[in-house]
């Protein structure tokens, strides 16, 4: 049944502007299960010349990984008070993917985990809302365009045209990947703003241009609780993306608040829709 569902809203949402799923994570999809096969975490480290020093990020290589096959990317963002291993500690990104590759429910990827704070000293310390810090996630688009994903793709089996890039993120990452993602179509095809927050460009800059939009985009995707104080973010971009006919999925999650029991049903839902056609 679920499949058909699957099926049934990869039809519709390729031809509605929005389309509300709400097809929630089932009981134990975060949970590590023993025997199945298992992703494989590891920490790289990159020369920013954006930043003038070498930087950290996780990557994520999936179950059955091979330099003898090519991949499509999904860069996974932090929030503001974390960093790169903000996902990994409290989402539990690779136990998630690991389930649904267990259940065939993912086209193989690989997730790199970056520090969006693009500093010399990026750690999540301190005042974390300092003027320097705040800036820094706004100069991390440099950083992630022009130091990191050409290290990547330059030292993993990656597919690198835009249609195998996806950027996605939660709450200042969610914002950042709106951002950075409609900002530059040219580079993503798929995007995804989980709970995203006030850094986020109003609708009116962020697709300035809905029809370009509609052609370039694989996957634009909106996500918030309902219970959630930045919620308005979301719906004012999701407005502006109805009124102009821009498809998109937009998702208010009942119940749902600002933390990672939502931002893990969103990976869960997201990653199941990335570099699949809607045929």
């Amino acid at each position: 049944m679920k499949r058909l569902l699957f099926a049934a809203f990869m039809i519709i949402s390729s031809i509605v502007n929005a389309q509300e799923y709400t097809e929630s994570a089932p009981l134990g999809f975060d949970v590590a299960r023993q025997n199945i096969a298992h992703g494989k975490i590891d920490t790289l480290v990159y020369h920013s010349e954006t930043v003038d020093t070498n930087r950290r990020a996780l990557i994520y290589t999936p179950p059955g990984y091979s330099t003898n096959n090519k991949y499509p990317v999904l860069y996974l963002l932090h929030g503001i008070g974390g960093d790169e291993k903000e996902w990994f500690t409290q989402g539990q990104p690779q136990v998630i993917l690991d389930n649904l590759y267990a259940e065939g429910k993912l086209i193989p990827m690989i997730v790199v985990l970056p520090n969006g704070r693009a500093m010399k000293d990026d750690r999540a310390a301190g005042n974390i809302m300092a003027p320097d810090k705040v800036q820094a996630f706004a100069t991390f688009e440099k950083d992630l365009l022009n130091d990191l994903i050409p290290f990547v793709e330059s030292n993993y089996p990656v597919l690198t045209e835009r249609e195998h890039r996806a950027l996605a993120g939660l709450s200042m990452g969610g914002g950042q990947s709106l951002n950075f993602g409609l900002g530059n179509l040219d580079k993503f095809a798929w995007v995804g703003g989980f709970s995203s927050a006030p850094n986020t460009k109003s609708p009116e800059l962020l697709v300035p241009e809905p029809d370009q939009a509609k052609q370039q985009l694989k996957l634009l995707w909106l996500s918030c609780g309902d219970q959630d104080g930045l919620i308005n973010f979301s719906k004012r971009t999701h407005e502006y993306l109805a009124a102009n006919g821009v498809p998109h999925i937009y998702q208010v999650i009942p119940g749902g608040y600002h933390d990672f029991k939502v931002w893990k049903d969103n990976l869960w839902q997201f990653s199941q829709l990335l570099f699949k056609s809607a045929d």
